[in-house]
């Protein structure tokens, strides 16, 4: 796990490096930051351009950049026609843009010039435009800043380790799914809780207790993604399953291509559902440590929290789908657990018991039988 020996590289971070001054004064022109950051965030994700608006403009800002960084990281990954050691070299050279070390511009045209009309044309209108995004990123404070450092570095580093090792038939078992997930899910979940505590003292006295549950929180929304994503994965080849646990019903991932008619493979992915349920079960817990009081946080937890258990209860009653949109839920669905949110907000007992009925039937597995912390969990808050 990477993370900063020293404070020289978040002083480099907190400057420009000469050659992207040239292009600053350009990028001031137009759209205010705020907006650019928006109309990004609708382009790139429907679900964050809805959660992260509920929250207190000054979070706002830096969630919204934080994610179009990560977001960067995601579409390297993603690219299919890149072959794996030189998306471990795209992920450096990002690191070295955020450092100040890389030219922005330069990073922006190498990285567009490789992806494929088989990124979405919103990821290259992102990848066009990283040189504003970072420059966004260096206004904020010094402590946001590190944060979002470290959470990049650690995201490229995984990633990349797992672009290079990655076998296309699944992951080796439930462990390297734990350690993948933190790389692209759990350090941003520590990332966030470090922004909400530096946002606000009453939640900083809950840091630790908010910690030990981050990075379940963010495994159990990447393992909704995965599950609901298999076969769109599969297609562009990548697979994310662990074999341990289709192998426990004499199912090879090897033979996936015909998994959505396998008894043995549906039951595969029924365990799967119940992991997620338990880090969701987590993200709750998580939640409601926050202060009642922060509507805007708590309604931005939440509702990321009620999309994921609707996805997994579709996606448990529909065990023979072979494409995302078949477990996608309906924007009926989506707008119910806005309002139902909003509604109880503030009332713990309240939302215990939706959890409990928006996840009846589910299949679940406790957190604390299958799930330990990788490696480099807690990184970003000892290196701060």
């Amino acid at each position: 796990m990477m993370r900063f020996k020293n404070r020289s590289a978040m002083a480099e971070f907190t400057s420009l490096s000469r050659l992207d001054r040239i292009d600053t004064a350009a990028r001031k022109t137009g759209r205010s930051d705020d907006d650019f950051q928006s109309d990004m965030l609708e382009q790139v994700s429907r679900t964050f351009a809805l959660t992260i608006p509920q929250l207190p403009p000054t979070l706002r800002r830096v969630v919204a950049n934080a994610y179009l960084l990560c977001r960067i990281v995601d579409t390297i990954e993603d690219e299919p026609l890149i072959e794996s050691a030189r998306k471990q070299l795209f992920c450096q050279q990002f690191v070295g843009v955020l450092n100040g070390v890389n030219n922005a511009g330069r990073f922006a045209r190498d990285l567009g010039s490789a992806l494929s009309s088989r990124t979405p044309p919103a990821e290259h209108e992102l990848i066009r435009n990283v040189p504003r995004v970072v420059d966004i990123s260096r206004s904020f404070s010094a402590p946001e800043r590190c944060a979002l450092q470290q959470c990049v570095t650690i995201m490229a580093s995984g990633m990349a380790q797992f672009q290079l090792s990655h076998d296309k038939h699944g992951l080796k078992n439930l462990h390297e799914l734990d350690r993948y997930c933190y790389y692209v899910a759990g350090v941003v979940g520590e990332m966030l809780t470090t922004l909400f505590c530096l946002y606000s003292p009453r939640i900083a006295q809950q840091h630790d207790r908010l910690m030990r549950l981050a990075v379940s929180f963010g495994q159990g929304l990447q393992m909704t993604n995965i599950l609901k994503d298999i076969w769109e994965d599969y297609a562009n080849g990548a697979c994310w399953l662990p074999r341990d646990i289709f192998a426990a019903d004499d199912f090879e991932l090897r033979e996936m291509a015909r998994g959505e008619n396998s008894v043995q493979f549906q039951r595969g992915i029924q365990r799967l559902v119940g992991v997620a349920h338990g880090h969701l079960k987590d993200a709750l817990s998580y939640t409601l440590v926050i202060p009642r009081r922060e509507i805007g946080i708590r309604n931005f937890c939440l509702w990321a929290i009620g999309l994921a258990v609707l996805t997994l209860r579709k996606i448990n009653r529909h065990l023979d789908y072979s494409e995302g949109n078949q477990v996608k839920i309906s924007r009926t669905s989506v707008k119910g657990t806005i309002v139902v949110s909003q509604l109880a907000v503030r009332h713990d007992h309240v939302l215990r018991l939706l959890f409990c009925a928006a996840s009846l039937g589910l299949p679940l597995t406790k957190t604390s039988s299958i799930w330990s912390p990788a490696e480099g969990a807690g990184a970003l808050d000892r290196a701060v």
